[in-house]
């Protein structure tokens, strides 16, 4: 018990980070914590609520990419399917008769005799032509790299939660701490008054 409360009055530079979002220190201790850093309360304060300023902003910029992927691995999904439909039917004589989106609010139906290469379009204005057995291969690696991101981000984010919470009591055990001080200085100069 003593190793801990020890360790988590060390400077800060002792706190684990990920993935370059640095980790809170946990204050057990405020008064040495404040000594060990030389700030005065209202410093401390300032420091604390910049560095929640921080972690706020960065869990936006993580919300924001997980929406992203949330997004993108369901069309990634949906383009496997086309392949894999569009493979089913190749050999077949049988024509595939698909509606596609020409732009927003147009459609039209499109007759797919056997073919044996899908172009995929890979964003920036970019579209290349594949064989079907290499679209697939594309496709599942994206798809395994968009999943494997995801774990990740949502990772990050519970990371980042935890170190939102740990500095949220950090300022509340400071202020409350300053808050104490202030009751007993008030205390101790009006039993000196009195005494007076």
């Amino acid at each position: 018990m003593a190793a801990a409360s020890s360790s988590s009055t060390e400077s800060p530079k002792t706190t684990t980070e990920r993935r370059g979002i640095p980790g809170a220190q946990f204050v057990e201790d405020v008064e040495t914590y404040l000594t060990q850093t030389g700030f005065d309360v209202n410093s401390a304060l300032a420091f604390l609520q910049e560095r929640l300023q921080q972690y706020k902003l960065v869990e936006m910029k993580l919300l924001a990419q997980q929406r992203d992927l949330q997004a993108k691995i369901p069309d990634i999904e949906k383009c496997l399917d086309v392949v894999a439909t569009l493979e089913a039917k190749k050999g077949t004589g049988e024509a595939l008769i698909a509606d596609f989106e020409v732009s927003e609010g147009i459609n039209s139906r499109a007759r797919i005799e056997d073919n044996d290469s899908v172009c995929l379009w890979l964003g920036a204005n970019v579209m290349l032509e594949y064989s079907c057995e290499e679209a697939t291969s594309l496709l599942k690696k994206n798809l395994e790299n968009a999943k494997a991101s995801l774990e990740v981000l949502i990772a990050d984010l519970q990371f980042l939660r935890d170190q939102v919470t740990v500095t949220q009591v950090t300022i509340a055990r400071v202020y409350n701490w300053d808050v104490h001080q202030r009751r007993i200085r008030q205390i101790a100069a009006s039993s000196t008054s009195k005494d007076s």
